[in-house]
């Protein structure tokens, strides 16, 4: 054996990240759109001179253009966008730990990764709910994938699907519970209170001394981290991860020409189950429909029903980008100089960049829109909210963009990664 054979097998077995050159274009184009879709969903939270509704998800107050925009939130967005952000963390869990492997690299070694990654994110997250966002979910994803990866990243694909059902069932009747003990009691009163916390107070938006709200901002961002994420594994919620291996092991977003039929379903039917599961639950936030405020409720069956539905929305968003990537792929070629083809490198920057481009969110949103900072949450309403979120996700596109253009990573995943590897 050489000399330069045994370094190449040194370097083989170094652990390493995934070069920009060799990643798949819907995990990234799904991250990209999805921050979009997050940062439009997190609007209601910074809105706090607004009126809410019995759930204390979305502002009640507001003309028939923010009632339109309500409407589209708790439809296409609200419960909607998380399960698609957790399937991508389950599904990038497992490309990362094949890499690892491929590369050389003991599983014991690359789940030590897995593991220190995740403990990481704990730290980002709580350090982001402390000082800009209370309802944080880096940290939550962390606990969530320090779990998993412990318990079910080196399981065989029979113990997956398995474990799939399990958790599906397990979501099912847990969720159903309350509601098959209130229907045979005659009594669905029983479920919820008339009025849900508004969704401001927890991320204290309103409060104008910045170590006050920083202290309920650390407080929820604790509870979310440490007490809803277990929460998440005991209630089965965790199967939206499982699904996330599960495709992983299979590469059906790097290679979606091979899953169509898989994709075209989940597609249709996830995205109907979805919207038609919240609807209505937005036909009754804009007073098109009779119900009773507790059923509205933030326990109430009407939330009940939009969370469980709202997985399978999660899950076609992701199958619908893969077949547009699939699309796109076939007539990318004619297309390289084109607007559009920009257009699409600059999202799927965003998601090669997720993280960074996901705190960059609040960074921007809390200083401007807090009570603390200049207050402008005051006087935006859900309209002119979504169009200040839009703004801000273009700005994050422009600078991710500008990353991709001279070859940088983004600023909190090139540290990430360096801790990750050492």
């Amino acid at each position: 054996m050489t000399v330069d054979d045994t370094a190449h097998r040194a370097q083989a077995a170094r652990p390493a990240g995934i070069r920009s050159t060799e990643r798949a274009l819907a995990p990234d184009l799904a991250r990209g759109l999805m921050l979009l879709l997050i940062v439009l969903s997190n609007t209601a939270f910074h809105l706090w001179r607004s009126a809410y509704g019995p759930a204390g998800w979305q502002p009640v107050t507001g003309g028939w253009l923010d009632h339109a925009v309500q409407f589209a939130m708790i439809t296409v967005l609200d419960l909607r966008v998380y399960p698609l952000f957790a399937f991508l963390f389950g599904y990038g869990m497992v490309q990362l730990y094949q890499r690892q492997r491929a590369a050389g690299t003991s599983e014991r070694t690359a789940a030590g990764i897995l593991r220190r990654r995740s403990l990481l994110l704990v730290v980002i997250g709580l350090a982001h709910a402390t000082l800009f966002m209370a309802g944080d979910i880096v940290g939550y994803y962390g606990v969530i994938g320090f779990a998993l990866g412990w318990l079910f990243l080196r399981r065989s694909d029979r113990a997956l699907n398995w474990w799939i059902v399990v958790a599906t069932v397990q979501l099912l009747v847990l969720s159903a519970e309350p509601v098959v003990s209130a229907l045979l009691q005659g009594d669905l009163g029983s479920l919820g209170e008339v009025t849900g916390t508004p969704a401001y107070e927890p991320y204290a938006s309103e409060e104008g001394n910045w170590l006050t709200a920083a202290g309920t901002r650390l407080s929820t961002g604790l509870f979310v981290t440490f007490a809803a994420a277990p929460l998440s594994l005991v209630g089965g919620a965790y199967v939206v991860f499982l699904l996330g291996f599960w495709a992983a092991r299979r590469r059906v977003l790097e290679e979606p020409s091979r899953h169509l039929p898989l994709l075209r379903r989940t597609a249709v039917l996830g995205i109907a189950i979805g919207w038609l599961g919240a609807l209505p639950s937005a036909l009754a936030h804009v007073g098109a429909l009779d119900v009773p405020g507790h059923v509205q409720s933030e326990s109430g069956v009407l939330m009940i029903v939009r969370e469980l539905t709202g997985m399978a929305a999660g899950l076609g968003y992701v199958a619908a980008i893969a077949l547009f990537v699939h699309w796109w792929s076939r007539r990318a070629s004619a297309r390289r100089a084109s607007g559009s083809h920009r257009a699409i490198t600059a999202v799927a920057a965003v998601g090669k960049r997720s993280l960074s481009c996901y705190l960059a969110h609040s960074v921007l949103f809390a200083p401007l829109l807090a009570a603390w900072g200049l207050g402008l949450g005051a006087h935006l309403t859900s309209s002119t909210m979504a169009l200040f979120a839009t703004a801000v996700w273009l700005v994050t596109v422009a600078g991710a963009y500008a990353c991709e253009l001279k070859g940088r990573r983004g600023p909190v995943e090139t540290v990430l990664r360096k801790a990750m590897y050492r």
